[in-house]
């Protein structure tokens, strides 16, 4: 689709502003994500707009946020993407492929496919996920490595080192419980919390941004 400059800068800035409905009314307000509030406040989530659905186009944005120390969520959006959420997932697969290439398999930044088409499925925390990233477009979530590490640190049991002599170091050592992954709490927090809140709740608020989006885009793109 061939837009004017106008509305082309009129596109990306809605995209943008709905976008940060989602993630202060949704994903911040319910919590659903441990470092999104702060990441913000701290100025260190960059959101963009690709006007272009297609896959340099996302790569060199991947690769320019991956640069910049100062980012440490970043937000690749399509407003005018019409791909459905399977091809979506399949389309982040390949920019994550190109992304770890581009870094000789040590990629800074790890992705996450977000998309619009989720319907919730509460068996299980893993299943619940793709709800819980019902964004306005689809977009692909990138968080730094390096922030991840450090979060994840205090939630799961290192590997320190423990004299085989000390025997009740070691059977101290054994019986600790496993600490879980931090996502898997993440998944297991945000399961018990739309449980306690019930989907309709949770489904009304992420249809008002979805009703507020195709307006106002309709509004822009119908412009002669």
């Amino acid at each position: 689709m061939e837009l004017s400059e106008q509305q082309a800068a009129a596109l990306e800035r809605e995209a943008l502003r709905i976008y940060g409905r989602y993630q202060r009314e949704v994903v911040e307000a319910l919590g659903l994500c441990p470092w999104a509030a702060s990441a913000r406040e701290d100025g260190r989530v960059r959101p963009r707009v690709a006007l272009r659905d297609e896959l340099p186009t996302a790569h060199g944005i991947v690769e320019e946020l991956a640069a910049d120390p100062g980012v440490d969520v970043g937000l690749v959006i399509f407003p005018l993407s019409s791909r459905e959420r399977g091809a979506h997932e399949r389309f982040v697969a390949a920019l994550r492929r190109r992304h770890a290439e581009r870094h000789g398999g040590s990629p800074p930044l790890a992705m996450a496919a977000f998309h619009p088409d989720a319907e919730p499925d509460l068996a299980s925390p893993a299943r619940l996920v793709p709800f819980i990233r019902r964004s306005p477009d689809p977009t692909v979530q990138l968080v730094r490595l390096s922030m991840l590490e450090e979060l994840r640190r205090p939630f799961e049991r290192g590997t320190g080192y423990v004299d085989p002599a000390n025997l009740a170091a070691v059977e101290t050592l054994l019986a600790a419980p496993v600490k879980r992954p931090l996502h898997e709490r993440i998944a297991q927090t945000n399961l018990e919390t739309i449980r306690r809140l019930g989907v309709q709740a949770v489904a009304a608020r992420l249809e008002a941004i979805r009703e507020d989006r195709d307006a106002s885009y309709a509004a822009i793109l119908d412009r002669r």
